[in-house]
């Protein structure tokens, strides 16, 4: 049987210690700061991360160079007969389309996984690899499969200042500021290809009932899984832990057939709306 060697990019939220023990490698992804490179995980925290950017200086996303992504490539077929490479959402970033195009001088051996997730489920994605990989499905195989159920995952955002949205050029100056005036607070989603404007909530509370109900929803609508037993449920946040643990409890109460993952967001989204923001996630499980 052939090895399979499973890869996916920081804006997964695996840690290097995390992908040592779940078997799988990582690619950080870059950050341009003050015309200096820093790349998650390995000179950039997310304490760090954070400091700078509450700070005047202006953080920028990249996607990994061609040139790493080609020495990840060779050095892992050193070891394994394929690869299934899961980056993060082509919506969201070129790293996808930039190593496709790589992949295509592998003759079949790399699979690159276009299946438009990003952070939570995007880890989600790299957890059912390793299962895909346990039952002895190929990396074409494992490649087909999520892409398959690439519409069956959903993330809902609470933003807790239009500020970062502004400064990102995602909405204009008079809507941050008028947003800022009221106390708005935004719900964005990510639906697939982009992150969108999901609702507008004046208060926290609002705000966190509106994902909460949206969930719900897809839980019945789109997932088909009314009771969610089928369903892994995730929370997501910016900086603040204590928040998501506060928001967890809610969460558990209106889903209590749910396990529920806490994890950082990924900060590739992380720099475009601020700390504090909270997110719920969902995936159907494989």
């Amino acid at each position: 049987m052939d090895t399979v060697a499973i890869l996916t990019d920081s804006n997964s939220g695996i840690t290097g210690e995390e992908a040592l023990s779940l078997g799988v490698h990582v690619i950080p992804m870059p950050f341009i700061i003050s015309d200096n490179s820093y790349f998650e995980g390995i000179n950039l925290t997310q304490e760090h991360f954070y400091e700078i950017l509450e700070g005047d200086d202006v953080i920028s996303t990249s996607m990994p160079a061609m040139g790493d992504t080609i020495d990840m490539f060779d050095k892992l077929l050193e070891t394994y007969d394929s690869i299934v490479y899961i980056p993060m959402s082509s919506g969201l970033s070129g790293s996808t389309a930039a190593a496709q195009l790589i992949a295509n001088d592998y003759d079949g051996k790399v699979q690159v996984v276009d299946n438009h997730r990003i952070s939570v489920t995007q880890r989600q994605s790299v957890l059912d690899a390793i299962t895909l990989r346990e039952r002895g499905l190929s990396a074409a195989e494992i490649k087909d499969f999520l892409e398959e159920v690439k519409k069956e995952s959903t993330i809902y955002i609470m933003v807790d200042t239009m500020y970062y949205l502004k400064r990102g050029g995602r909405v204009t100056p008079a809507a941050a500021e008028l947003g800022t005036i009221l106390k708005i607070k935004p719900v964005l989603s990510i639906d697939g290809e982009k992150l969108d404007l999901f609702s507008i909530s004046r208060t926290v509370k609002s705000a966190k009932s509106t994902m909460i109900n949206q969930m719900k929803k897809d839980f019945k609508e789109r997932l088909k899984n009314e009771d969610g037993k089928n369903i892994n449920l995730a929370i997501a946040y910016t900086k603040n832990r204590a928040l998501a643990e506060e928001f967890a409890e809610e969460v558990r109460k209106e889903f209590p057939n749910n396990e529920l993952v806490i994890q950082p967001l990924s900060l590739s989204v992380s720099c475009h709306i601020g700390p504090g923001a909270l997110a719920l996630a969902c995936s159907k499980k494989i």
